[in-house]
């Protein structure tokens, strides 16, 4: 038995959400950028260049009851306008998404635990689990995406299905790559791409100082008075900061 889903998430898997119904194709763009050239006497010659950034479409629907096409179940259901203000969010954040197109193949004789793998943390950890638990891996498409284009409109004669078409566009995580000059020779210091948000708040807990919040979120704890000046705490109250209290962060 096989069963493929679609998972969108955004910061680092924070916000995740399986698509309610997976669409009847998904369209994925390949292309390059080569450039045709005239020669004389020779006639039309093309270079091959580095290629294009991948791009996926997907049309389906958020509908509005439990069809029995319907991939997620009832307690994992959202409403059609749940979905599009998720996504108009993801949009206006400036920041990717992770796309997931996973498929997984079960073995006749294995049940799938439907309540487990309605959440979609869960379901992408049994896509990828090991062999010993009867579960193989069949298919899977896993990119960080920027959001291109969405459009919706609320289909005539349903009891308010959404249709969506959505236009993704792979994303490539750059920065600015910090060197070192090790005996003579100069080496970059490659550091993992992160998906997650910066945050722009923090909640004092027991046990804090300004300096271990500025060593933890900005990763230089002398920044501490940043955090200090921002936020106008005296002096008086840095041995003792207020639990519960929330401050901001430059």
């Amino acid at each position: 038995m096989e069963e493929y889903g679609i998972f969108l998430g955004f910061n680092n898997q924070e916000d995740a959400i399986r698509l309610p119904v997976n669409p009847e194709t998904l369209e994925i763009k390949e292309s390059g950028d080569g450039e045709s050239y005239t020669i004389i006497d020779l006639g039309e010659i093309n270079t091959i260049a580095y290629p294009k950034l991948t791009e996926i479409t997907i049309e389906s629907i958020f509908p509005a009851q439990r069809y029995p096409f319907v991939l997620v179940q009832e307690d994992g259901l959202k409403r059609p306008f749940e979905y599009v203000e998720l996504i108009k969010k993801w949009m206006r954040s400036r920041r990717p998404i992770r796309f997931v197109f996973s498929g997984v193949r079960y073995p006749d004789d294995t049940k799938k635990d439907e309540k487990k793998l309605n959440k979609p943390q869960k379901w992408l950890e049994e896509s990828s689990i090991s062999e010993d638990r009867s579960l193989e891996i069949d298919f899977a498409v896993n990119m960080a995406m920027s959001i291109e284009g969405f459009t919706w409109k609320l289909s005539a004669g349903t009891s308010g299905d959404i249709e969506y078409s959505l236009s993704l566009k792979k994303y490539v995580f750059y920065q600015a790559v910090a060197v070192k000059v090790v005996k003579g020779e100069v080496k970059a210091e490659q550091k993992r791409a992160n998906e997650k948000a910066k945050p722009t708040t923090y909640t004092l807990k027991a046990g804090d100082s300004l300096w271990s919040i500025a060593q933890k979120n900005l990763g230089d704890g002398s920044k501490y008075k940043v955090i200090q000046k921002l936020n106008g705490i005296p002096d008086s109250e840095l041995k003792k900061l207020p639990i519960g209290k929330v401050i901001k962060l430059p």
